[in-house]
């Protein structure tokens, strides 16, 4: 037992703004004492104190972010949901840190010691317009807590998107969290401005500038005055202040309701006769009939002032979380059932009354059992948090629930699918079929996982990922099935096959413009003030778009001078391929695309931090050469200054130039990873294995041409290259996506183990970092083993987190590690699947070769292999 004063003082941030800096006394709670298995409270939270390298440079700059957060729309405006599986382990309620973020544009800067003075108008329809400040909105309202899920209309985008692409970007199922809010009533604050009697609807509006002026939206004002509705202005989270990223210092929070009408950094309420005229809540969170294309509506703005396709209320809808996504069961060890579970949500305060599981099709029905958590706070009145939790006379539902059927593991080997529907106490039902329409919102028809059956082991597969390619949905519509031909896209016994409509082409291009841009003038153009951009080997310039952009100008400033042609097309809509011709300028000449990466220069007087530069050339000085057996060398080489480091990230090359005369072009250039600490001052080593000529086969070209030099000799290097790199605890970046991993497996061999090593120390380095690597390195002979002293000690620091395993074809009898290549065996053994994993792979070309097919039949998928 423990008293909710001490649970408070655990649970808050000790840098918690309102109980750190502010005079300000709230009110008391009191002293009784409960159960804590009673209320469900926050999970563990660590407010983050980085600034992420990722955001350095954006107007987010000022934000700490957590790193698991899967990134949807690029680097800026931030935009993410948790994994799901992690959300989920985290309970009823979700740390802030956790919580999914929606955002249109840059994050207001609001410093500390401006807080108090944070002022929010009441106006329009009202007798008595007032401004109050955030100090008057803490002391002369009474504050509440409660429970509450938010949801985003887009949450499940990603099925909508994997159909026909929608004007939104890809949400997984993950993009919904539930906190404890506190904060006084709207209906509170609106009295205190004494609504007109023709004012119909509270219009909200936040202090984020975005090109279409500040975000707002609307709601009825009679809702905002009804008690059981709960509208709220809120101010903390979870019992700590509100985040930057949560509507730092103070939103409104609408249960029942889409994400969208919860408006954060709060500044206005404006009492109207009419729904809010601000274009984000007419051109934004409505579900357009099926039939109106992105083209119908893009053309007609009939369709976005139609307030009957708005969207208010959430609908009815659910996901399974376990299985999860490329989960495998092994039928032989798996027991005699397995537990599938998930969460289910509906809308407008309105109880999931049903969870229906299906193994057939859909044929039979079985009910899941349900767990409301939410009701546990109805048999608890008191103070939590500085607000009143006073739920026991609400019959309204503003939360997620969670539910979960325990299934014979012979019925799974039967099946070929998961299926899950949820119904509210309406009687409203998720549908089977999908309803497409423009903004990809409200996505809830049934949610099913598939089920395949390969020697014994059972895999299932989600409908989506949302950062990854994968999927059951994809998967079919590659094969040419229709995804809404009401059997998910499998043709069924006796149908006829359905050709898969052609997928349309959008032309991106000006008709007639015949223009050619070589590198230079690309170069002298691409500026923030003229940001040149190009897209599949095509020139755009932003300008004209930069106050119009939907995601800011910074979303095409960040663009400026590059190829972003994987990003764009991944993220932009139909619609806005159809707006480029407007901003074609001509065509990238195939010379200067070739070398555009490469092709930026600086002045050689100019004193840099960091050593490698990834468009031009810089030269090192060999200082020492130390042997490590008789074909294998460090070779240090020192910087251009001694308190220069190299800027290589984690897991990424450098490009080594050294002259050689025999040499078509005069040079030889080859990729390495450096062995030393990224952050060691004035110089670096490069652990290499010389392969020296014989009678019958020519020697390495760079190894025997490194080994030449003499101390002094100058070589050059470029970079950092590399589509991996790993950010720290378990985020790694992949060409540029981010995404988040529980585990390594390092396959390596020969001088293959530099970026492995570098990779591995930075793991084991950071003690908060608990990502789990097993190395498996496999040589001919125990001299060939490089850097065995340092792996095996990076192994001993902890054994829980690291293991490295040593494999040798050519072993002497002394030896007692494992002898052999590495096979199938020993990666069955030690490499299972998980889509939460990541195999690295470095060595010579017959392993890597041999890794990838034995990885592959082994059910890996290949995103989640990495080579070097």
């Amino acid at each position: 037992m423990a008293t909710l004063t001490e649970v408070w003082s655990r649970t808050l941030a000790p840098n918690d703004l309102l109980f750190k800096s502010t005079p300000i006394k709230v009110k008391e709670e009191e002293t009784s004492t409960v159960d804590l298995e009673d209320i469900p409270l926050p999970p563990p939270s660590k407010r983050p104190t980085e600034v992420l390298s990722i955001d350095k440079n954006t107007p987010d700059n000022h934000v700490p972010r957590d790193p698991r957060l899967l990134r949807l729309t690029g680097v800026h405006p931030f935009n993410v949901e948790p994994p799901l599986t992690d959300l989920y382990k985290e309970g009823f309620l979700t740390s802030p840190e956790l919580f999914y973020v929606r955002n249109h544009g840059p994050v207001p800067f609001v410093k500390d010691e401006d807080i108090l003075s944070w002022e929010i108008s009441i106006e329009g329809l009202v007798e008595k317009p007032l401004v109050l400040s955030f100090r008057q909105v803490l002391q002369h309202y009474d504050q509440i807590t409660a429970p509450i899920t938010l949801v985003c209309a887009g949450n499940r985008r990603k099925e909508q998107n994997t159909v026909r692409k929608s004007k939104g970007f890809s949400w997984g199922s993950a993009a919904l969290s539930t906190a404890l809010f506190t904060g006084p009533l709207m209906s509170d604050i609106l009295r205190s401005a004494k609504p007109l009697r023709k004012a119909k609807y509270v219009c909200m509006e936040g202090a984020d500038k975005l090109p279409n002026g500040h975000y707002g939206t609307s709601v009825k004002l009679n809702w905002a005055m009804d008690p059981n509705r709960g509208i709220m202005l809120a101010h903390k989270m979870n019992g700590e202040s509100l985040r930057p990223d949560h509507g730092r210092p103070l939103r409104a929070v609408v249960p029942g309701q889409i994400g969208g009408r919860s408006v954060k950094w709060l500044k206005k309420l404006i009492l109207t006769d009419e729904p809010s005229d601000n274009w984000y809540h007419i051109n934004d969170n409505r579900v357009l009939p099926t039939m109106v294309s992105p083209e119908m509506a893009s053309s007609d703005p009939k369709w976005w002032r139609d307030d009957r396709y708005a969207i208010y209320d959430l609908n009815v809808n659910s996901s399974v979380v376990y299985p999860e996504n490329n989960e495998e069961l092994n039928i032989a060890s798996a027991g005699p059932s397995y537990t599938v579970k998930g969460y289910a949500y509906a809308g407008g305060g309105r109880r999931v009354t049903r969870v229906e599981v299906s193994v057939d099709k859909g044929k039979n029905w079985r009910l899941a059992e349900i767990h409301y958590a939410e009701d546990k706070y109805r048999d608890f009145e008191g103070d939590l948090f500085g607000g009143k939790v006073d739920m026991s006379w609400r019959e309204s539902c503003f939360c997620w629930c969670f539910w979960s059927l325990s299934i014979a593991i012979p019925e799974l080997e039967n099946s070929d699918a998961i299926i899950v529907r949820a119904m509210d106490e309406a009687l409203s039902i998720q549908p089977r079929d999908m309803y497409w329409s423009v903004l990809g919102m409200m996505n809830n028809p049934w949610f099913r996982v598939t089920i395949t059956k390969e020697n014994g082991v059972l895999k299932f597969e989600h409908p989506t990922h949302p950062t990854m390619p994968g999927g059951w949905m994809e998967r079919v519509k590659k094969s040419g099935g229709n995804l809404l031909n009401g059997n998910w896209g499998e043709i069924q016994e006796g149908e006829q096959p359905i050709a898969p409509e052609p997928v349309k082409e959008i032309n991106m291009k000006k008709e007639g413009l015949k223009r050619e841009i070589n590198l230079e003038e690309f170069k002298s153009q691409s500026s923030e003030q003229k940001p040149w951009f190009i897209v599949n080997g095509e020139v755009y310039d932003g300008t004209a778009f930069l106050e119009g952009h939907p995601g800011g100008a910074q979303s095409i400033i960040s663009s400026a001078g590059l190829d972003v042609s994987e990003d764009f097309l991944a993220i932009h809509s139909e619609t806005a391929k159809a707006m480029m011709p407007d901003y074609h300028i001509g065509t990238m000449d195939k010379a200067s695309l070739d070398v555009l990466k490469n092709d930026v220069s600086s002045s050689p007087d100019e004193i840099r931090a960091e050593f490698l530069q990834s468009r031009s050339w810089t030269k090192a000085t060999l200082s020492k050469k130390t042997d490590i057996s008789w074909d294998t060398r460090i070779f240090t080489f020192d910087l251009e200054h001694g308190k220069q480091t190299l800027g290589l990230p984690i897991g990424q090359h450098l490009m080594l130039k050294v002259s050689d005369a025999a040499s078509e072009s005069g040079a030889i250039i080859r990729s390495y990873t450096p062995m030393s600490e990224t952050g060691k001052e004035g110089s670096m080593d490069l652990l290499v294995k010389i392969y020296f000529a014989s009678p019958t086969i020519p020697g390495g070209k760079m190894t025997t041409a490194l080994d030449k030099l003499s101390l002094g000799s100058v070589v050059e290097c470029k970079g950092p290259t590399g589509r991996f790199e790993y950010l720290g605890n378990g985020r790694v970046l992949i060409s540029g996506k981010e995404r988040h991993v529980n585990s390594f497996v390092m396959i390596c061999g020969g001088t293959g183990i530099t970026p492995i090593f570098q990779v591995l120390r930075a793991v084991m380095q950071d003690q908060q970092d608990r990502t789990s690597c097993v190395v498996l390195n496999g040589n001919r002979q125990e001299e060939d083993i490089l850097c065995k002293t340092e792996l095996d000690a990076l192994e001993a620091s902890d054994s829980s987190k690291c293991k490295v395993i040593h494999t040798l074809s050519k072993a002497p009898d002394s030896w007692t590690g494992r002898r052999g290549r590495i096979s199938a065996d020993i990666l069955k053994e030690y490499a299972g699947s998980d889509d939460q994993s990541m195999v690295l792979v470095c060595g010579p070309e017959a392993m890597e070769k041999s890794a990838r097919e034995i990885l592959l039949t082994q059910g890996w998928a290949e995103q989640n292999l990495h080579f070097f």
